[in-house]
Formats: C-alpha cells, sequence, structure tokens
C-alpha cells in the first residue's frame, strides 16, 4: 500500500468525519442556541405565533415571548436548558458517548472509502483486501490469527500512528482524562484490526497506532490547546483553525458540539521552548557495506520543536500525564523521503526534585514514539522509559538542560532497499537517550542529542536477526535580532544489522544544514526561579 495513498485517505476520511458530525450537530448540541420560544408563562395567557402578531425581530435567543389575551406583549429573560459546560478540573459536562460514536463512524468512513478508491486490492486468499463485513469481524474476533503484517514502513510506522492520534485527540477533546483515551485509543485500534481489512489482525498496527498513537494524539492535543489559550477565553478564527491544522479531532468537537466542548483545557500555564528552523543542506556522506560515496542534494530542511513543561517554574506541578513531553518533527525537500523524523516523548508518571539553589528536574516513567527515517536507513519505536529531565544553572547566565533515559521499545528498523517480503524488522529493542542543551544567556545555544536502539528478533517475524542503529545531533544557533537567529546543524545516523539469511550491513550517513530559526520567545527556554540576589 503506498505512502500517499494512505495520505489520501486518511485527509478524506478527517474531512467526512467533520463534515457528518458538523450534521449531526442537531442532534447533540445544546438547545438553547437561537431557539425562540412563545410560551404562556401565567393562568389566562396563551401561545402565540409570529402570524398573531409578534415581529420576529422582537424574538431574540433565551427569551420567551409572552403574549396577553389583549394582544400586548412582554419579554421576560427566562434561561433555557442546555447541556452542562465542559469542566477539565471536575470532569462534569464530559462525554463516554460521543467518541465511542466518532470512532467508529471514522473507521467506516475509512473503510467505505477504501472500498470506492481500491476496488482492486485482493489478498493472496483471493478475497478484496476491503470487502469486509460482520462475519470479518468475527472470524479475526475468534479465529485470528494475531500476525506481524508486510504493509510499507511509512504506512506502518508513521500513517497508524497518526490514524491513532485521531481516536486519541476524539475522546481527549470530548474530556476525558489521558488514561480514559488511552483507553479509547487501543479500543479503536483494536476495532480496526477486527473489522478494518481482511488481512489478519497485526501485532505490530496495535502497538503503533494503539500505544503510539496516544502518546501522538496527546502532544498534539496539548499543542493545540496553547494555540487556543494565546487568544484568551475566545479564541479567534485562525487560531481555531491553526488548533484544527495541528489537532483535527479537537477542531471537529469544538465546531460540532458548540459552547458544550469550548473552555480550554487548563495547561497551567508550563514553562517552554519551541523553535521553527527552515534550512538547506548542501551534501550528505554516505558509506554503505564500506562503499562511500557523497551526494549532493541542495536539500531544503524544515523542522520544528518544543519543550512543554519544563521544570523549575515554581508552582508548575507534574499531575497530569505529558504535563512535561518534547515533541520534534522534520521535514526535507524529497518526494521520496519527504518525513525525516517524528519525536515525542512525555512523563507519564513521575514527580519533581531539586538539589540546592541551582538545580531542579522532574523524574519518572516515560512514554515515547520515534520515527527516524534518513536516506538509506530507518528505525521508530513505540517505547517506555525511566529517566529524567532537568535544569542546572552553571553560573549567573549559563544553564544547562537535559534528558536522560534508558528503556524499552518495540521497534522497527531496516534497509531502504526491498530484501524479501518486508524491507525491515521487528522486534523488542532496549533503547536510551541522552539530550543536552547549554544556554549562554540569551545570545546563544549549543545543543546535542544521542538516541541507540538495539532491535532484538523478540517478538518479530526474524528472531535470528538484530540491529545496532545510533544517531547524533549537534548544533550551534546564535541569535542575532529579537527571536531570529542563525546556526549550523549536523546529523549523522549508523547502522550495523545482522541476518541469518543475508549479508550483513554496515551503514552511515552525515548530513550538515545551515539553519535560520525562528524562536518563540527571544531567548533560548532556560527557566529561571532564583532569587534576584542570586543571579
Amino acid at each position: 500500500m503506498k505512502y500517499s495513498r494512505k495520505a489520501s485517505k486518511a485527509v478524506l476520511a478527517v474531512f467526512l468525519v467533520g463534515v457528518v458530525i458538523a450534521v449531526g450537530r442537531l442532534a447533540f448540541a445544546q438547545g438553547g442556541d437561537g431557539n425562540y420560544t412563545l410560551l404562556a408563562s401565567k393562568p389566562g395567557y396563551e401561545n402565540k405565533t409570529a402570524s398573531d402578531g409578534i415581529k420576529l425581530s422582537d424574538m431574540t435567543p433565551n427569551r420567551t415571548v409572552n403574549v396577553s389575551m389583549g394582544g400586548k406583549s412582554s419579554l421576560k429573560e427566562e434561561p433555557v436548558q442546555t447541556k452542562q459546560a465542559l469542566s477539565w478540573e471536575t470532569g462534569s459536562g464530559k462525554s463516554y458517548l460521543i467518541p465511542a460514536l466518532e470512532i467508529p463512524a471514522f473507521l467506516l468512513l475509512l473503510s467505505g472509502y477504501d472500498r470506492l478508491a481500491y476496488p482492486n486490492s485482493v489478498e493472496p486468499s483471493g478475497e478484496k483486501t476491503y470487502n469486509t463485513n460482520l462475519s470479518t469481524f468475527w472470524d479475526h474476533l475468534n479465529h485470528g490469527p494475531w500476525v506481524v503484517d508486510t504493509d510499507a514502513f511509512n504506512v506502518n510506522q508513521f500513517m497508524h500512528p497518526y490514524q491513532g492520534s485521531m481516536y486519541h485527540g476524539f475522546a481527549r477533546s470530548a474530556g476525558l482524562s489521558y488514561w480514559e483515551s488511552f483507553f479509547y485509543t487501543n479500543v479503536g485500534s483494536f476495532l480496526w484490526e477486527m473489522g478494518g481489512e481482511n488481512t489478519p489482525p497485526s501485532i505490530n498496527d496495535q502497538f503503533a497506532s494503539g500505544i503510539g498513537g496516544s502518546f501522538f494524539g496527546e502532544a498534539l492535543f496539548r499543542m493545540a490547546g496553547l494555540v487556543l489559550e494565546e487568544d484568551g477565553d475566545k479564541p479567534g478564527f485562525w487560531r481555531e483553525l491553526g488548533a484544527t491544522i495541528i489537532s483535527p479531532p479537537t477542531g471537529i468537537n469544538r465546531l460540532a458540539f458548540g459552547d458544550r466542548f469550548k473552555p480550554l483545557f487548563p495547561s497551567h500555564n508550563p514553562a517552554t521552548f519551541w523553535r521553527l528552523r527552515i534550512g538547506v543542506s548542501p551534501n550528505s556522506e554516505l558509506n554503505d557495506r564500506g562503499v562511500s560515496s557523497t551526494i549532493r542534494r541542495n536539500e531544503a530542511t524544515a523542522d520544528f520543536s518544543m519543550a512543554y513543561g519544563l521544570p523549575g517554574k515554581p508552582g508548575y506541578s507534574y499531575t497530569r500525564p505529558f504535563d512535561y513531553f518534547h515533541f520534534e518533527f522534520t521535514s526535507l525537500g524529497n518526494v521520496d523521503n519527504p518525513f525525516d523524523n517524528v519525536m515525542i516523548r512525555g512523563l507519564l508518571l513521575g514527580k519533581k526534585y531539586d538539589a540546592g539553589d541551582t538545580y531542579r528536574g522532574i523524574w519518572g516513567l516515560y512514554g515515547g514514539y520515534d520515527y527516524i527515517s534518513p536516506h538509506i536507513f530507518r528505525i521508530s519505536s513505540t517505547s517506555v522509559s525511566f529517566g529524567t529531565t532537568f535544569q542546572w544553572w552553571l553560573s549567573r547566565a549559563v544553564a544547562l538542560q537535559g534528558s536522560l533515559l534508558g528503556g524499552i521499545g518495540y521497534a522497527a528498523a531496516g534497509n531502504v532497499a526491498q530484501e524479501g517480503e518486508r524491507d525491515y524488522h521487528y522486534g523488542a529493542a532496549p533503547q536510551g537517550l541522552l539530550a543536552l542543551r547549554l544556554i549562554f544567556g540569551d545570545r546563544a545555544m549549543l545543543d546535542l542529542t544521542g538516541r541507540a536502539y538495539y532491535v532484538t528478533g523478540m517478538g518479530g517475524a526474524d528472531p535470528g536477526g538484530r540491529e545496532n542503529i545510533d544517531r547524533l545531533n549537534m548544533g550551534f544557533t546564535v541569535r542575532i535580532y529579537g527571536r531570529h537567529a542563525l546556526g549550523i546543524q549536523y546529523t549523522t545516523s549508523l547502522r550495523d544489522a545482522q541476518y541469518p539469511d543475508r549479508t550483513d550491513s554496515h551503514q552511515t550517513v552525515g548530513t550538515v544544514s545551515l539553519v535560520y530559526t525562528l524562536l518563540g520567545k527571544p531567548g533560548f527556554g532556560a527557566v529561571e526561579w532564583r532569587s534576584a540576589d542570586q543571579r
């Protein structure tokens, strides 16, 4: 299944769900908006209609027009019964029913589109891939078998997690908590595996959509919430549009259900740092099985990263999953490989700590989703890790921020060139991360991030294979004026793979990029908690 095909399906499904749910607003939204009533409120009064001499211009929302027998009328304020507005703090007004209907509606629309768009897609058994029914669901539920499927890497490891983020977003924007939404996301993934296709249900898709999709969806939901918060309690059109682009289910539910889901998610004002970088990579240095080469690409790059809930801000607490998270996305000017990486890590359960007056940190259990696809090989992992995120004031103006994590994931890794039925390998993967940012006041920043993955054969279709993949990213950025900065970036990735049925693989790729950086604020995100005499 080609990537462009899956992408068009996802975009179309989002649009169709929005249309269907917006039309269904009449069934769910509160009854007070735009409803005009003509009621007798006292004995001796009777109901009249506009034809009885009452001007339509006199009828206003949430008002009752009382008409006497003598033809005189008066306007009296009478509240109209409405659905209870959402309260994120108490949970009142949230809905378990709405996302329980939206997620199956999304899946049915997606499946229906597949049937129309790809009628000739046929499985080896002779069955049409998308010609599913209740018997398909029942057969998969009772007999399976659960397998590791052979879909393309970007379909399984990017599009399926994004599809899972939609399930999570529908539940989250209906007022459900993170863990409630996590449950809905996994149920949505399970429903698709049971009845979305005639292919056997897939273990790897359940991980990617159900767990990775939840991590992906929560980061998008939180970022959409920040966009909405910038305009106060009543975001304008462009804020609403921006939030919808980031998290489509959030925008759909805010549009479809009116005031019921309009209360903004309380971020509790986290310390944040974001940057948008645009640059060019003149060339890439490649080494594949001992043969070195230089590819001159002049390739455009764009990346966005955000740290949300940086430690050290007085009064901020970490009581909810993803009260701290880090999100990074990089796109390349390359039609064959447009997405270089998507990387997310968020604190699921933990607490803050300190050491003296100059050190603040958080520690606990983190959830992670990584998708990394350089030019000649790729790695993707859904993981849980233990670790810490911290900030340390080294001097009055110099701060060190960082994260140190170690854990295990379910990962996919492999070569870009097709080898066998699938060009990548699944397995349990011990992994680690070290990320450091050295901040020199508001003038400059040096950053370094290293990732390591050891993909075993456990839990995959190639039990005798293993892959060791390392990725290092280094950069130096100097602020020129206001929020504008310039910098240089170097990224290198290394893959060492061994399989019993093929030649060992040793590959490296390195890229230098010159970048312009737009900063979220005129600085580099150092959190200040020290008193004036300590600075």
